[in-house]
């Protein structure tokens, strides 16, 4: 019966926020003086409204799934992995370099280009992570920081390999075109949408069996709960927040490379803008689940597909669609269902202290 509740409330908060969310952009939208039921109508045909619409949603939510499981590995375990945009750049470099100048059988030249890219996410996350474990040092300001650093860092590389003064044509800031061997199957095609939604899939469902059926699983839900608890039942602190880390960016790093090995074909500076945070929101809004993400991430690719759609079709700006998002997650954030519980209780108080005076 609690868990029956508990899922109820959820079902409620979420709701709650979407038919907020609703309202608010429909009043953006009137006020930019464009009529809201038809640019919804456009979101939801450019989401699922034909085969064109279902792949560009797919392409979407593939990447933000990836992302956002790093997010959930983190964060369901205490740690705030604010540079999973960083770690998903030179995971997507590495990969670049590997699909582009390593020839072989396809199995084996996908498989070590994701690999090479989930390594360099792991070797990225190390920095932070030694930081945080050994000295103390707050995660978050320096992964927030190194996000800047992986994006100047992966351009120099580029100019560097390419041999060229990219400031002539800043367009031809990109790693050779990787080999066909290289190329991920379109699941949809000729779209963009690509077979790393299944080891997205995978990746879910592995984690979700880890948090919950393993030992070490639990270890790490621990640690995210209760720090001291953990210690007290045994667990090495050290060691388990720098391997979560590290799995973390591992993650991040397969993001990157599902990236390039599918829709992008090359490395290009400023080709993921915004897609850790996407993670990290999906995160949040599937309260780290595993589970709650892979639906949320579907979700969130529809969204996307559809403001393009919507776009293309009416005057108004997917920019405003960006804008609804983070309004929604703020309000599931602030979990509205307990606002407005209390503020029911309020009339009933007030009753009981008049019947008292009576």
């Amino acid at each position: 019966m609690k868990r029956l509740k508990l899922n109820n409330n959820a079902v409620v908060k979420f709701s709650i926020s979407a038919l907020l969310v609703m309202i608010f952009g429909a009043v953006l939208i009137l006020i930019q003086g464009s009529n809201p039921l038809e640019a919804y109508s456009w979101i939801i045909r450019g989401a699922v409204g034909s085969k064109p619409a279902i792949a560009s949603s797919v392409r979407w939510a593939t990447p933000v799934l990836f992302a956002a499981l790093s997010a959930v590995i983190a964060q369901k375990s205490g740690i705030f992995n604010l540079g999973i945009e960083g770690q998903l750049y030179v995971g997507a470099f590495c990969s670049a370099l590997v699909g582009a100048f390593v020839s072989g059988p396809s199995v084996l030249v996908i498989s070590l280009a994701i690999t090479a890219g989930g390594i360099a996410g792991v070797l990225y996350a190390l920095i932070p992570a030694l930081l945080k474990v050994f000295f103390e040092i707050n995660e978050m300001i320096v992964t927030l920081m190194m996000n800047y650093v992986a994006l100047q860092l992966t351009e120099f590389m580029t100019k560097a390999i390419m041999g060229f003064d990219a400031n002539v044509n800043p367009d031809l800031i990109a790693t050779p075109e990787i080999i066909e061997n290289a190329k991920l199957a379109k699941i949809l095609p000729p779209y963009q949408a690509s077979a790393a939604i299944f080891l997205g899939i995978l990746l879910a469902v592995i984690i979700w069996f880890f948090y919950k059926k393993t030992r070490a699983g639990y270890e790490w839900k621990m640690l995210g709960l209760n720090q001291s608890f953990a210690r007290y039942g045994g667990v090495d602190i050290r060691k388990t927040c720098l391997t979560v880390f590290l799995v973390s960016g591992f993650v991040a790093g397969i993001c990157g490379a599902c990236e390039i090995l599918g829709p992008h074909m090359r490395f290009r500076s400023n080709f993921a803008s915004n897609i850790g945070w996407d993670g990290i929101m999906v995160s949040l809004i599937a309260g780290n689940s595993p589970v709650g993400v892979l639906a949320v991430s579907f979700i969130w690719g529809m969204i996307k597909a559809g403001s393009l759609a919507m776009e293309r079709m009416t005057s108004v700006n997917r920019v405003l669609v960006t804008l609804i998002q983070a309004v929604f997650v703020l309000f599931i954030t602030i979990d509205l269902t307990i606002i407005f519980s209390r503020l029911s209780k309020k009339p009933q108080e007030n009753r009981k202290k008049e019947a008292v005076k009576c």
